[in-house]
């Protein structure tokens, strides 16, 4: 189950794939970690996210939260990196070998590319994603999106 909670009728100029790719990868993430936690067949507690916004706020901000357990401290910084991933090793392996006869769909998790992929999508246009986690308990995203416009496109002149 997702709530979802906050400005529901809130329109801003942005590029759509981008950020459909950045919550894809945030809901994925945080509905994986919660059913590895909670198990498959038993009632998991909510992924919810919150989109706030207000007249005087710089950016627009969308929180994704879950209970899948959260991510020791010792690995936070690691998620940032390429190819690295929390789900269970299996996953990679299933899709290296799998590769070649193509019969298996796409994982839901497990491949390391896309908590580094969002990030770099939202930094790109003047907004940043960051991740505070609480072991034992769960993860909060925090997307921070500029307003396209406002901003000027962070290339070197």
């Amino acid at each position: 189950e997702v709530i979802v909670t906050g400005r529901l009728d809130l329109t801003f100029p942005y590029i759509p794939t981008h950020l459909h790719y950045i919550l894809l990868e945030l809901l994925k993430n945080a509905m994986r970690a919660t059913v590895d936690r909670h198990g498959v067949g038993f009632r998991c507690p909510p992924v919810t996210v919150v989109i706030a916004d207000g007249a005087d706020n710089e950016d627009v901000v969308i929180k994704v939260a879950d209970e899948g357990g959260g991510i020791p401290r010792s690995q936070v910084e690691k998620i940032w990196s390429y190819l690295f991933t929390t789900a269970d090793p299996s996953v990679q392996e299933n899709m290296i070998s799998s590769n070649s006869n193509n019969s298996s769909g796409t994982p839901l998790a497990g491949l390391g590319f896309g908590l580094p992929i969002s990030r770099s999508y939202a930094r790109y246009f003047g907004g940043d994603l960051s991740i505070m986690s609480m072991e034992g308990y769960g993860t909060d995203a925090f997307v921070y999106l500029t307003r396209l416009g406002n901003t000027r496109e962070p290339i070197p002149v």
